[in-house]
């Protein structure tokens, strides 16, 4: 929004793992209002299109997208990717929205230093500014927040060192919260969980999705998440 005597806002890339953490940073990019989010970035597996860890079905990512009023970038990766292959497939996918004005990257990291500082050496390489929108927040003070702003969420896999495989597949709620055991990170921060959101203050309406029977996987627990009979993405 460009009032008088003021120029355009910034505009940024947001990176996109279809959870809550990145739907609640464009959700605070958008309240603060100092940034624009023109696009949405995520990487994919070049051989089904899944969202990594989380093993996302690629349409029901294409319907949250497409409540946000974003355009999204796919970064394909190959399985295993080494990281300097990474690197290059991410500048690549990335130097078209530089081209177009994109100077910052947004993260919805929490309070891990080490991944933070790995983002803003990469984002420097790139010739980005990298913002952290969540960052320092008390996990158990922003799942509330989350909660009570009306973010929606399904846990789409788990770490069965942290948690019990029946994890998998519960709705991110306050159940969920008071269920989760001592040491665990109310907001997955370490790895415990992932998720999917379905809806909230950042989707103009909702993924409605049921999750399968818990299946094991190389590290993580996984529950198949599919669009509800009827819904959009069926």
């Amino acid at each position: 929004m460009t009032g008088a005597g003021r120029g355009p806002r910034p505009q940024a890339v947001l990176f996109w793992s279809s959870g809550k953490d990145a739907a609640y940073a464009l959700h605070e990019v958008r309240r603060q209002g100092a940034l624009e989010i023109t696009a949405l970035l995520t990487t994919v597996s070049e051989d089904h299109g899944r969202i990594a860890v989380h093993d996302l079905a690629p349409a029901l990512l294409e319907h949250q997208v497409a409540l946000t009023g974003l355009p999204l970038v796919r970064v394909l990766l190959p399985q295993p990717c080494p990281n300097a292959e990474y690197e290059a497939r991410l500048a690549a996918a990335l130097r078209p929205l530089q081209d177009a004005g994109v100077g910052h990257a947004v993260f919805g990291d929490l309070h891990l230093a080490d991944i933070r500082a790995y983002r803003e050496r990469q984002c420097a390489a790139l010739g980005l500014s990298a913002a952290f929108p969540l960052w320092g927040r008390d996990s158990a003070r922003l799942a509330e927040a989350m909660l009570d702003d009306g973010v929606e969420a399904v846990l789409t896999c788990i770490d069965p060192a942290k948690l019990s495989s029946d994890f998998a597949g519960r709705r991110f709620d306050r159940a969920l919260l008071e269920a989760l055991p001592a040491g665990v990170d109310a907001c997955g921060e370490n790895g415990e969980f992932h998720t999917f959101c379905t809806a909230g203050p950042m989707l103009a309406g909702t993924v409605a999705v049921d999750a399968g029977s818990p299946r094991p996987g190389a590290h993580y627990v996984h529950a198949e998440l599919r669009a509800r009979p009827g819904d959009a993405a069926g």
